[in-house]
Parts: C-alpha cells; structure tokens; sequence
C-alpha cells in the first residue's frame, strides 16, 4: 500500500477520495440553499440565520464594490470575533477583493509592515477601545485611504469598553458605509484560483510574509475536513453546535470552524474570548458537541479543580490544534473526563488541513497522526530536500495538496526556496513510524509557537532594540507550563546601563508588540554568541542554555 496509514481511516474513507475546489461566496451561497433559516451563528445569545448572513454579506459586498473596492483590492479586516467578521470576510470575498487578515494581538510593527506589504488602503476594524485607537494611528501614518468602523453595540450591549469615532473624513461607521448600496447587476466573476486571502505568517529571518490561499486552496481544505470526518456524521445524523473561541482571523478557526460549520450546516456559537466558565457553560447549558482549541486553552480546562464532576457529555469531539499539546495535558483530561484529546497538525500555508487521527487508530503519544485524504506528505533529508527518508529518520516534512499555497504575495525568491518541485517544505522536523503516523521533534526555523501563535524572535529584537540601555539581544523561546512556549530575550547591556527588571521590560514594550509576543523572562549577559561570521547566533546560544545566568522570569497568569 503506497500511504500505510490508509488502514487506519474511518469506514468507507480513501485517501485519494476526490476533493473539491470551487469558491468561497459560493460556498456561502450553497449552504443558505441547503439551510436557508437555521442558525448559522449564535452571538451573545442572538442567532443569525444562513440566510440573513448572506443578505449581510451581500449588503457589505456591495458597498465594498460602490467605493471601488472589487477585483484587484485588498482589504484588512482589523476585527475580533463577531459577527462582523465573517459579514466583511465573505462580503470583500463576492465582489471579487482578496482579504488580507490582521491579528489584533498584533503590536504597530508587524501591522504596518503587513498593510503596506499587502496593499490595502481599506481597513474594517471595530470601535472597541482595544482595537479603534491602533486603527486610527495607520491613518495618521497615511497607510490608509479609508477607515470603516463596525459598531459593537450592534450585536447587544455587553459592557465592553469603546471609544469614540473621530471627525475625520477617511472614517465611517459601517452602518453608514453599506448604506443604500444596491446589489449590481452583475456579481464579479471569481475564480478557484483567484486569490482569497493573504494570510500573514513567517519572518525568522526578517518580517510576516503572506501567503497567498486562493478559493481553490480554501475550499479544498474543507472538502479535506468534510470527507474525513463523513463517516462520523452520518453515524450522529444532527447539526453540531461547534464553539468558537479560536480568534477567526487565525487559519485554524477560519478552516475549521466558520468555513467548515457554513458548510455542513452546523450552528456556530461565537465568544468574542476565551473565558473557561462560559465554555464550560456552552457545553454544561448549552450541550455543545465540538469544542476546537488550543493547548493553552485545554490546560486551562485541564486546570479546572472540579473538572471530574463538570459535565461533559454533550461533546462528540474535542480537537486541539496551533501547536503542540502536551501529552501530560491529554492524559489528565482522558483521566477525569473519559475522552481522548488528540491534536492534528497543519499550517498557514495548508489552510490548516495535514494530519489528523481517526477515532479508532492506534493510541500514539505524541504523534501529530496521519496525512488527511488528498493530501501527499513524506521526510526529506536536512542537507538535501530532494533525497525522501525512510521510516525511522528524521528529516524535514514536506507537504503537497491541492490546499497548499501557490507562494508568497511579492517574495518569488522566498517561494521558490520554499517548494521542491510541487511539495512544500514545512519548516517542521520529524519522522514517520512504520504505520504511517507523523512524529514532530523540532522546528528548522527559530519561531516561537505560544499559546498557538506564531511569534517571531526578531519581531521581539527589534522592539527590545529601541531601549536605550540595549547593546545586544538575542530571543528564543523557552518551555512555559501554560502557553507551550514564551519568549526570553538575552541582553547585552550598554556600557555604564543597569539592569533592569522583566516587568520594567514589558512595560517598556507594550505598545510596540502584542501581549503574546512580550518575553516572559530576561537574562543579562557580557558576551551574546556568535557564528564564524560574527553573525549573533541563536543556535549556539540554545546549545549553551546559560544556568549560570540569573534570569528573572514574568509571572504569567493563568
């Protein structure tokens, strides 16, 4: 058998099952035929039917095509999870914009490298004090032509902290910006292979650079999700109620839960954050069956001190995914709740879909699982990516499929450097075992995964360099019982500077970075190593892992 993992799949599922690829506003379209008045989302206790979604997005689309916004356009969505997310998303996406996704948990650099790298002079963000203010500062900064600002109120008053709307020219309300747009008589022609999404990711060496997913890749991906987990639907025959806490600007929750719940017809409950006791709510109250998270999320849960007596029983499936779950994590949740917690592997640049396990495989630790149908996954040698391993040897995982990025928006060096033919090259480093189940043991690059974000060391250098008492710095990311990873800054002081404290140095940083990307602890060093070159070297400074060091360590709260 050429893919060894086959004889594990669900009942009746082949790894070359046909995939499908299409568009994304047709895939909207298709499910309000299919579901029509059925709750698609369900925000602060209000639902949203499929088709009041689609006369939203329709609304929104037109507006976005009445100011010029249509084939060619980027436009950045600068927004949390509500409603207006997916509204604005689909909406750019019908009249024929590609959507460039900004994460609020983003500091200034990154999100004006990422406006300006991508184009878009239009950004939809939310009048939320967390959000409007940044917003406003790419205005001033003349990186947009246009602000539109959704109301968050809209959707029922929750108390949460706003700030007002400026006079300015360049920004308008949402409600005031779709007003009196009428549908065209024509919609723009898109196409599979039209870009969708500029999907910001990577930058060890340098800034994010976006990956370019067009329909085709996206909708293929769900079709990946949709065959894979076929057998188990027609087993339960009921929608799901699929809870949303995973930021939808992020790959694992746009794929796998809004795209992917549109399509099957199931009811999304959308929370704006993580709050464990309102999760556990969803599933206690509520009877949620299928909770997605990350590793930080479920040790939260994990965490919990009456977790045996909590109830459960509603969820068909709890999945983790972003990064790496520990193992000790899923033991202690299979212990007190009787349900195994296992995590699949995928990235930005599959629109999330590579391996999975099936519910009855073969029990692994640590394993990432099998490849997912439509989906070619093999080890290559580190010193030639040409030469496959067998099973055993560890190299680095490639990936091809028709979910996988075409390259990098404007970075044809970065892109050619990224594939080996038609497969690309992950970055991960792992083996496959004898049953085909993937194993991960290292990342080739020197990102930080924390929390399940990216977070990328010379993002954090660079702001630790703006300190006046700085010489030198080198970042890597060290074990964190509660985000899987944090950040640690090495620091050369200048001559003559004093220390100073972790908390002195976050302060110093909030603002310039996001709160994931703040290092959690601090060292100060005379000397920073150095590669023969005199290049500062981050892979020397792991090998040498300094205990003698005195670092002072930020106490995260869990």
């Amino acid at each position: 058998m050429t893919h060894p993992g086959e004889q594990f799949y669900p009942a009746g599922v082949r790894w070359d099952e046909p995939i499908t690829r299409g568009t994304l506003p047709d895939l909207l379209a298709q499910a309000v035929r299919d579901y029509d008045d059925q709750v698609a989302i369900e925000f602060r206790d209000r639902p949203i039917s499929f088709r009041q979604l689609q006369a939203l997005v329709e609304q929104a689309a037109s507006a976005f095509l009445r100011a010029g916004y249509g084939k060619g356009s980027s436009v950045a969505l600068f927004l949390g999870n509500t409603p207006d997310h997916p509204i604005n998303f689909f909406g750019a996406l019908k009249a024929g914009a590609r959507v460039v996704h900004l994460s609020p948990l983003d500091g200034e650099i990154a999100l004006s490298h990422k406006l300006k790298d991508s184009g878009a002079r239009v950004l939809v963000t939310s009048n939320l004090a967390a959000l409007l203010p940044t917003a406003l500062k790419f205005l001033e900064k003349g990186l947009l032509d246009r602000l539109i600002v959704c109301e968050d109120d809209h959707w029922g008053k929750v108390g949460t902290p706003q700030a007002p709307l400026p006079d300015h020219a360049a920004v308008v309300t949402h409600r005031a910006f779709v007003e009196g747009a009428g549908s065209p008589a024509q919609w723009p022609a898109v196409s599979p292979d039209d870009i969708a999404l500029l999907q910001y990711t990577g930058g060890t060496t340098g800034l994010p650079k976006g990956a370019m997913l067009t329909h085709g890749n996206l909708t293929a991906a769900v079709s990946i999700y949709e065959v894979w987990g076929r057998p188990a639907r027609a087993e339960r025959n009921a929608r799901e109620r699929v809870i949303c806490v995973l930021p939808l600007f992020h790959i694992y929750a746009l794929t796998v839960v809004l795209l992917s719940s549109l399509r099957l017809g199931n009811l999304i409950s959308l929370h704006q954050r993580f709050d464990v006791e309102a999760v556990m709510r969803d599933i206690e109250v509520k009877r949620a069956t299928y909770f997605p998270g990350v590793p930080t999320m479920w040790i939260a849960i994990a965490n919990l001190p009456d977790l045996d007596k909590r109830d459960l029983s509603s969820l068909t499936s709890a999945g983790s995914g972003g990064a790496p779950l520990p193992v000790e994590v899923a033991r202690i949740f299979e212990r007190k709740v009787g349900m195994k917690l296992r995590s699949g592997w995928g990235m930005t640049e599959t629109c999330s879909p590579g391996t999975g396990h099936p519910k009855d495989g073969p029990d692994k630790p640590g394993s990432i699982g099998l490849m997912l149908p439509g989906i070619e996954m093999d080890v290559v040698s580190l010193d030639d990516p040409t030469r496959v391993l067998g099973v055993g040897e560890v190299g680095e995982i490639r990936i091809k499929g028709p979910n996988v990025t075409k390259g990098y928006w404007n970075r044809s060096q970065e892109t050619a450097e990224a594939f080996v033919g038609d497969r690309f090259l992950t970055g991960d480093i792992g083996y496959i075992d004898a049953d085909g189940y993937f194993f991960l043991v290292d990342r080739k690059k020197d990102m930080i995964i924390s929390g399940g974000f990216n977070v990328y060391p010379q993002m954090i250098e660079q702001a630790i360099y703006t300190h006046p008492a700085v010489q030198e710095v080198i970042v890597i990311g060290i074990p964190d019982a509660y985000r899987g990873e944090a950040a640690k800054a090495f620091i050369k002081l200048r001559d003559g500077a004093e220390p100073f404290s972790i908390d002195d140095l976050r302060s110093f940083l909030t603002g310039k970075l996001g709160k994931h990307e703040l290092p959690a602890a601090v060292a100060f060093v005379d000397e920073l190593p150095r590669t023969p070159v005199g290049k500062l070297s981050r892979h020397e400074l792991r090998q040498q892992q300094p205990s003698t060091i005195q670092t002072q360590q930020h106490q995260q709260q869990q």
